[in-house]
C-alpha cells in the first residue's frame, strides 16, 4: 500500500511540493484548501501529467478534511504569505489562527501522522501546532535549515563556480534574520569553505543567506519563494517515508539540547520513518553558541506573544 501525503494549502509552495512528491512517487497525495475548486483543479491537472511523467501516485483535491484521514505525513503550508516590507513576525496573529484551525482538523483524522510546518513565522507556527495537536516532539518539524542551507549552498557554488553536487552547508537557529549560518561546517568535497574564500566573501554569503527569502519577495512584489521551499519539503518527506535517516537541518523542539529549552530551532537531526531519531549536537565555538542562544531568545519572545 502506498503512503499517504496530505498538503494543506495549495498555493505555489503546496502545489510545487505536491508535484515533486508525485514525480518521485513518494505516495498518494491529497491537496486540501479552503477555496472551493482550487485543490480539485490543481489535483486533476497534476494527475493528468502522470502519463507524461510516468508516475502512479493518485492525486485528489478536496475541501473536506475527512479525505485526509490516515495520512502518513501532513504538510501545513496554509497561511498569509509575506509581502514586501513585511516581516515574518507581522504574520503572527493571523497565521496562529489559521494553523490552530488546520492542526485541529488534521489530528482529528490522522493522529499519528508526521507533521511538517511551512507556515510563517515558521518556528512559532511549529510551537502552535505541537501544543494545539498535542503532537510528540519527534513527530513534528519545521522547514528551516534544509531551505536556508540550500540557499547558502547555491550562493557558495555560484561564487566559486563549482558543482552544486560537492557543496554542503549548515544553517541553524530560527528561520529568519537571526538564523545562524556556520561556515566551519560548510564544505566543498569535505573541505571547509574557509579554505576557498576570504572572510569578507563569506560574510556576504552569510548575509545573502539570511535575506534569501526577502530577496525573492522583493523581486516578485506580490509573492514569495516556492521552487526551493517545495524541493526542501520533499527532501524531508522522502527521508521520512523511505526511512533514509538523512542528517538534515530542520526546526525541532529543543528540550535542553545546546542548553536551550522550550523553543523550536533549526538543528541538524536524523530523520527516518519514526520521525526525529536523533538531534545532532555540534561542537560550537563560544561565538556560535552565543548567536544560537540569541536566536533562541527571539523565538521565545515570539512564543510569549501567542495566545491559544
Amino acid at each position: 500500500m502506498r503512503k499517504k501525503i496530505t498538503i494543506v494549502g495549495v498555493g505555489h509552495v503546496g502545489a510545487t511540493a505536491a508535484q515533486l512528491a508525485a514525480y518521485k512517487e513518494l505516495g498518494d497525495v491529497v491537496l486540501i484548501d479552503i477555496i472551493e475548486g482550487v485543490p480539485q483543479g490543481k489535483g486533476l491537472d497534476l494527475q493528468e501529467s502522470a502519463p507524461l511523467e510516468l508516475f502512479d501516485s493518485n492525486i485528489i483535491g478536496t475541501n473536506d478534511y475527512k479525505d485526509t484521514a490516515n495520512s502518513d505525513v501532513v504538510v501545513i503550508t496554509a497561511g498569509v504569505p509575506r509581502k514586501p516590507g513585511m516581516t515574518r513576525e507581522d504574520l503572527l496573529n493571523t497565521n496562529v489562527k489559521i494553523v490552530k484551525s488546520v492542526t485541529e482538523q488534521l489530528v482529528k483524522y490522522s493522529p499519528n501522522a508526521f507533521v511538517i510546518i511551512v507556515s510563517n513565522p515558521l518556528d512559532a507556527m511549529c510551537y502552535v501546532a505541537m501544543k494545539v495537536g498535542n503532537i510528540s516532539r519527534h513527530r513534528i518539524i519545521g522547514l528551516s535549515g534544509v531551505l536556508d542551507s540550500a540557499r547558502m549552498r547555491a550562493f557558495i557554488a555560484m561564487e566559486l563556480k563549482v558543482s552544486m553536487d560537492d557543496v554542503h552547508a549548515m544553517v541553524m537557529g530560527l528561520h529568519g534574520d537571526s538564523m545562524v549560518p556556520l561556515p566551519r561546517y560548510s564544505t566543498i568535497s569535505g573541505i571547509s569553505i574557509t579554505e576557498f574564500m576570504s572572510r569578507e566573501k563569506i560574510e556576504k554569503i552569510i548575509e545573502r543567506t539570511k535575506n534569501g527569502g526577502g530577496e525573492i519577495v522583493n523581486f516578485l512584489k506580490t509573492g514569495s519563494a516556492y521552487y526551493a521551499p517545495g524541493s526542501a519539503i520533499v527532501q524531508m518527506i522522502e527521508s521520512i517515508l523511505k526511512d533514509k535517516k538523512r542528517i538534515l537541518p530542520c526546526a525541532a523542539y529543543l528540550d535542553g539540547e545546546y542548553g536551550i529549552k522550550g523553543v523550536f530551532m533549526g538543528v541538524p537531526l536524523k530523520l527516518g520513518i519514526k520521525g526525529i531519531e536523533e538531534i545532532i549536537q555540534l561542537k560550537l565555538t563560544d561565538d556560535e553558541m552565543a548567536s544560537l542562544h540569541k536566536s533562541a531568545d527571539e523565538g521565545k519572545k515570539t512564543i510569549s506573544q501567542i495566545k491559544l
